[in-house]
């Protein structure tokens, strides 16, 4: 199950006007399951998890289709059958390394506060060469009732690793490294998950980072908080 990438992007506007024409051919995904008109964005539900993959790389902002089917798509949750709900794009909406610093950013705007409200609980996502994890977080501030976000872009690449972070280090930023790995996420149960993450050129097998995650949906602080657009007149 994958979501396009920017190696994806076809940059043909007259020939293939659209777009991701090879990338579509190869990676046909199950998106018409979850209601979506486009490949390049879907949902499914594995071992009482909804996963959402999202598209980086096609339009999200409030009027584009990926930002109404996402609203439509999360609103149909039913956390007594998915309790955990995984988020995943391409260009990270938080990081500290150098490469790729901000590309991210205008998607994260526009759909923050969707992910937020809903109890996402773990956003992952790629691009960037190296590892690094965050701690709960929302519009750039630690908050226990927003999602976990994880850059796990260090599987391989021709183009080397992402060797440079900001110093000193975001607060919110909690573990880094630019090595290649890997990671594991174990859902356990209705209201535990296990992160851990491995370093590929280790001898033995070593968890470098791990951490034990519990469900925003069996969070009793986090019900019924939410958040609204700054641009909102009701109160928060």
């Amino acid at each position: 199950m994958v979501t396009q990438g920017n190696h994806d992007v076809e940059s043909f506007p007259i020939i293939y006007p659209h777009g991701f024409k090879a990338y579509n051919a190869r990676w046909l995904m199950p998106h018409q399951e979850s209601r979506s008109t486009s490949n390049l964005y879907y949902s499914f539900d594995v071992a009482g998890a909804h996963i959402v993959m999202l598209g980086s790389y096609t339009d999200f902002d409030v009027d584009s289709a990926q930002y109404k089917w996402l609203q439509a798509d999360l609103e149909r949750v039913d956390m007594s059958v998915t309790p955990w709900i995984f988020v995943l794009i391409h260009a990270p909406w938080y990081s500290s390394n150098l490469a790729h610093m901000g590309e991210g950013e205008s998607m994260r705007k526009s759909m923050e506060e969707m992910l937020y409200n809903a109890r996402v609980d773990l956003v992952f996502a790629g691009h960037v060469h190296a590892y690094e994890r965050f701690t709960r977080v929302y519009d750039n501030k630690a908050d226990q009732c927003g999602p976990m976000h994880v850059t796990i872009g260090d599987g391989g690449n021709r183009e080397g690793l992402a060797m440079l972070f900001e110093s000193p280090s975001p607060s919110i930023s909690l573990y880094h490294e630019p090595s290649f790995g890997h990671g594991r996420l174990r859902v356990h149960n209705r209201t535990h998950a296990h992160w851990s993450w491995h370093r590929n050129n280790d001898s033995d097998s070593i968890q470098a980072d791990e951490i034990w995650l519990e469900s925003l949906s069996s969070s009793t602080i986090c019900k019924g908080i939410k958040k609204r657009s700054k641009s909102s007149k009701d109160e928060l």
